[in-house]
């Protein structure tokens, strides 16, 4: 088993009319279903919240949305409700096609911490088990897409290099909250050895 893909995120509550919408989130699903072919496994990842959940600013009374707060020792940004366990907003994306996808590991369960990456959450304190699940299929090669560029996907991506995977980021099959800190995102990655590419090079590779 060689290359996997890592979807990340792609739910309801990240395109445009959820929640948390990433501008032009929805743009990426074309994409992401013509490159299904080119990979040995497809896994997802999935954000998966109670309805208590510490990083929502609905449950901290007098902070708003985006404010700043401490969250069990970690920094944390505080969002809107979004992907809520069972709810329409954490399912993914109708358009996306799921029938490849072998496993799904959802991410953001326990109410105390945020989990950005796929595989750990943010205090690295939990295992979602897709390192070992990988490993465990001998996957050498990790490739990530998803929602959103400097949040979910690049904590993954950032985790799948420090775990030994040769990593890449396909570049148009991900969107950003904001692009200025996605480039400073898609800096650090390279820096630290994550190829950036194109949907376009993946028949190249």
């Amino acid at each position: 088993m060689s290359r996997v893909l890592i979807l990340v995120d792609i739910q309801n509550d990240f395109i445009p009319g959820g929640a948390l919408p990433v501008p032009g989130g929805d743009q990426i699903v074309p994409v992401v279903n013509q490159i299904l072919p080119f990979f040995d496994l497809v896994v997802a990842t999935q954000d998966w919240h109670p309805p208590d959940h510490g990083s929502f600013a609905s449950n901290h009374p007098g902070k708003k949305v985006y404010d700043t707060i401490e969250l069990n020792g970690l920094q944390q940004i505080l969002w809107p409700d979004h992907c809520v366990q069972g709810s329409h907003g954490a399912d993914f994306v109708q358009n996306l096609n799921t029938n490849p996808v072998e496993a799904i590991f959802r991410k953001g369960t326990d109410p105390k911490i945020d989990s950005y990456s796929g595989f750990f959450d943010n205090g690295r304190k939990k295992s979602t088990g897709l390192a070992d699940y990988l490993h465990g299929r001998g996957v050498k090669e990790v490739f990530v897409a998803g929602l959103a560029g400097e949040f979910c996907v690049n904590y993954t991506i950032m985790d799948a290099a420090d775990l030994g995977f040769k990593t890449f980021l396909i570049k148009d099959a991900t969107r950003p909250l904001d692009w200025q800190n996605f480039e400073k995102a898609m800096q650090k990655m390279q820096e630290k050895g994550v190829t950036i590419l194109e949907s376009k090079d993946l028949g190249n590779r």
